[in-house]
């Protein structure tokens, strides 16, 4: 059942009508104060079905549907199930004594209607009435396939009734999945009783093929192996005497071993012993480079010296930087000279040019202001002429300033012409003469710019000159500072030679001394490798003696050690000869009892062989009276599945016997519990699981108490929520699994209150859980609370609110 849309009109503290359009609604929160109305909408759907509110404490009261002021109030409920549309309407009347339902009616309705359009466009397309007055309510249960005690556990959980269908008695439990299953369920138990005798015949068979396969085992084969265990005992006690004495006699084996190793090493460390071929000329040459190198020392101290006194020469002279720029500044001065006096001729005679160039310039106007007064003469006199010239078609005529027609014919006069002429020759001479004047007047400019720059040159050179004004002296100490500097030069390389000589037998000696000290640690590490046969102390002083006296003892040593090695040698020989004649004899005990011998006949490995052939005689033994056991059991479980096949085929024959609504609800509160187990152990962070008890009562097991099974009545109120919770949210999601009407219907849950009990990490998995549900869009999840931080994450929220004139709702999204 999947509604739709519920309208309320005067019903309870709905006093206005109100309708509330679920139809594009998969998961929405009625939030808002304490008293204001949220839990009403959902009593109003139940309401609608049943004509009850599980609220109000029973079944059939009415009289608190109606609001206290009203008369007559009317709650409707359209729905789908099943792929159909359905309404249902329930009119209420205030009567003297208390208030009826004045009427009902369930009708089924047209699907092609849009929701959008309201729910009263819903309820008049009307298909055809299924039921009226008294007989609404027992059609609702057909179409939700749930009576109202159930539909309350299943897909309304009402404030303080989470915990009904958990804590429900066994019994009570049992008649609501006997309500969900339908008849169809029974074909399925009789199809698995026929499978089951199937099974039962296939498992008979099998045996029957396993006996056949054990039909060898018996008395006689038992005897055999049990005889032949008993040899393998004896022998075991046979084999432990010898291979005690095998392991006393390796044991002295690898004792003389060890010590003829430590003989062979012995030998081996006296031969190793051997003077180091630089030993005897080491001494003569370490004396020869410390000589060599005291000799360098000396003279790398009188280079040293004599370089020193060349520096101090040299530091005696002054600064040669100094010195350089006052010969610098001599030289300057006098090119200096020189050229300030060609650049003051220069300029002079470019100042003179420049006054010749500003006479002709002169020249030039007065010659043309003569050619402009000329050509104003001419134009004067041959004032015709030059008015002709002037004359344009169209323009008024400058003289009787009448428009111009056609203009006379034009003759300039022949000296208006050479005026002209004259006056255009003389604008170039002035042009020309301008120009060459502009040229020499940048010419000066430039000189005296030139002539000014080698003043202050020369004036910068005067500081130097002052400070040493001759130039001879100068040149003269700059001689002694380049002999001094020559002289302090070939003293530096003289000393960088002799301190390379002195770095070279300084190294030489170092490298000798390095040697001596190896060598004394050679005859050190030598002396240590055969301290511990007796090798006597040495004087480290001199090398060639301590090395001497050591060879002498290692020969002496060397020869005692040899004779005791071939003794221990002899002594060998014997024990590995008695030992491999015990070997052959233990060999030829274990193949006469028909047990492999072993590649090498060692104690492992005997013990081993003889302890595996035992092993396996008590194996076969083992198996021989398992063997004669299995006859006996498959015997007995052929003639069981026998039975249980016949017991199958009569339990597909006999269907209605009553003990299978037990096993059938069994079966379903099993799936059910399972389903609901990975739920609550979501929501208590792994803490609980639902099981069952042997009388199929719901339990819970603590895993923060080792498992500990526990009653769902001791659970705290937060507990019992969320277990509540994932047994309604198990029944609502499996009972497709358990029955094909209610399967149809119980697409809806809607949880009234509850949540508050929660803490913030336990309401965050509520949350996400509730949100998996309708992530796919086939049912409808609908909470009321007073958690802000659970109604934020609903994608659609009812603000409830309450006044003087009743509840108010209006529809939100968050």
């Amino acid at each position: 059942m999947r509604p739709l849309c519920v309208h309320m009109d005067d019903f309870c503290s709905y006093r206005e009508p109100t309708s509330v359009s679920l139809h594009d609604v998969d998961y929405f929160v009625l939030v808002g104060p304490t008293g204001a109305g949220k839990s009403t909408v959902i009593d109003a759907i139940c309401f609608a079905l049943y004509g009850s509110v599980p609220r109000w404490g029973k079944e059939n009261v009415i009289r608190l549907a109606l609001a206290p002021s009203a008369n007559s109030g009317r709650v409707a409920l359209v729905f789908e199930a099943a792929g159909r549309r359905y309404g249902v309407v329930r009119a209420l009347a205030r009567t003297k004594q208390s208030v009826t339902t004045k009427e009902a009616r369930l009708d089924e309705l047209d699907p092609s209607v849009d929701p959008a359009d309201g729910i009263e466009e819903m309820l008049a397309a009307q298909v055809r009435t299924i039921a009226d007055g008294d007989r609404v309510t027992g059609a609702v249960e057909r179409v939700t396939g749930l009576e109202f005690r159930y539909f309350t556990q299943c897909v309304v959980l009402p404030q303080g009734r989470f915990a009904d269908f958990l804590q429900a008695e066994p019994r009570k439990r049992q008649d609501l999945l006997v309500q969900l299953l339908d008849a169809g369920t029974f074909e399925i138990i009789m199809r698995r009783a026929g499978a089951e005798a199937n099974v039962a015949e296939a498992r008979g068979r099998g045996a029957e093929g396993q006996l056949a396969r054990v039909g060898g085992a018996d008395e006689a084969a038992e005897t055999a192996a049990r005889r032949r265990v008993e040899r393998l005992e004896t022998l075991g006690d046979q084999v432990r005497s010898a291979l005690d004495e095998l392991r006393r006699t390796g044991d002295a084996i690898r004792d003389r071993d060890a010590e003829a190793a430590g003989a062979a090493r012995s030998l081996d460390a006296l031969s190793a012993l051997a003077m180091p071929a630089d030993v005897p000329t080491l001494a003569d040459d370490l004396k020869a480079a410390t000589g060599a190198a005291e000799r360098l020392a000396r003279e790398a101290a009188r280079y040293g010296e004599a370089e020193s006194a060349a520096r101090e020469r040299l530091a005696g002279l002054g600064d040669r930087a100094v010195l350089d720029l006052a010969a610098r500044a001599h030289r300057d001065h006098a090119r200096l000279t020189a050229e300030i006096e060609a650049a003051v001729a220069e300029a002079e005679e470019a100042r003179g040019a420049a006054a010749g160039a500003e006479a002709d310039v002169t020249v030039a106007q007065a010659n043309l202001q003569q050619a402009q007064d000329e050509v104003q003469r001419t134009r004067d006199a041959h004032t015709a002429a030059d008015l002709v010239q002037r004359l344009a078609v169209g323009e008024p005529c400058p003289v009787c300033l009448r428009e111009v027609t056609e203009p006379p014919e034009r003759h300039a006069p022949p000296a208006l012409g050479a005026a002209d002429r004259n006056l255009k020759a003389r604008t170039r001479d002035l042009e020309t003469a301008q120009n060459e004047q502009r040229k020499r007047d940048r010419e000066t400019s430039r000189l005296d710019g030139k002539l000014d720059g080698l003043r202050r040159q020369l004036d910068a050179q005067a500081e130097h000159i002052r400070a040493h004004p001759d130039a001879d002296d100068v040149q003269r100490r700059l001689d002694a500072i380049r002999t001094a500097e020559e002289e302090a030069e070939q003293a530096r390389r003289e000393l960088r030679a002799a301190r390379a000589d002195l770095t070279k037998a300084e190294r030489l000696l170092t490298g000798l001394n390095d040697e001596a000290s190896r060598a004394q640690r050679e005859l050190d590490e030598a002396r240590d490798t055969v301290v511990a046969y007796g090798a006597p102390a040495v004087d480290r002083a001199d090398l060639h003696a301590a090395w001497t006296a050591l060879l002498t003892w290692r020969d002496q040593e060397a020869a005692r050690r040899g004779e005791a090695a071939e003794a221990l040698a002899d002594e060998l020989r014997g024990l590995r000869a008695r030992r491999d004649d015990r070997r052959r004899a233990l060999a030829a005990e274990l193949d006469a009892h028909e047990i492999a011998v072993p590649a090498t006949i060692d104690t492992e490995t005997v013990r081993e062989a003889v302890l595996t052939a035992r092993n396996q005689a008590e194996n076969r033994l083992a198996d021989v009276q398992r063997d004669r056991r299995r006859a006996e059991a498959l015997t007995d479980e052929i003639h069981k599945h026998r039975q249980d096949a016949a017991v199958a085929q009569e339990l597909a024959r006999h269907l209605r016997a009553n003990n299978f609504e037990n096993w059938l609800c069994g079966e379903a509160l099993a799936l059910l519990v399972d389903t609901a187990s990975e739920t609550l152990r979501e929501l208590s962070g792994g803490q609980f699981e639902f099981v069952l008890n042997d009388k199929n009562a719901i339990e819970v097991a603590d895993h923060t108490e080792a498992g500990l099974r526990r009653s769902v009545r001791t659970l705290s109120g937060g507990e019992t929520f969320q277990a509540s919770l994932a047994l309604a949210l198990a029944l609502s999601d499996q009972i497709a699994r358990l029955g094909g009407g209610a399967a149809r219907s119980l697409d809806s849950i809607f949880l009234d209150e509850g949540f508050g009990t929660l803490d913030p990490a336990t309401l965050d998995t509520v949350a996400t859980t509730l949100e998996r549900l309708t992530s796919g869009g086939d049912r409808m999840v609908g909470i009321v609370t007073h958690v802000p931080a659970l109604a934020e994450r609903v994608p659609v929220r009812f603000d409830v609110s309450r006044d003087h004139t009743g509840s108010h709702l209006e529809k939100k999204s968050t």
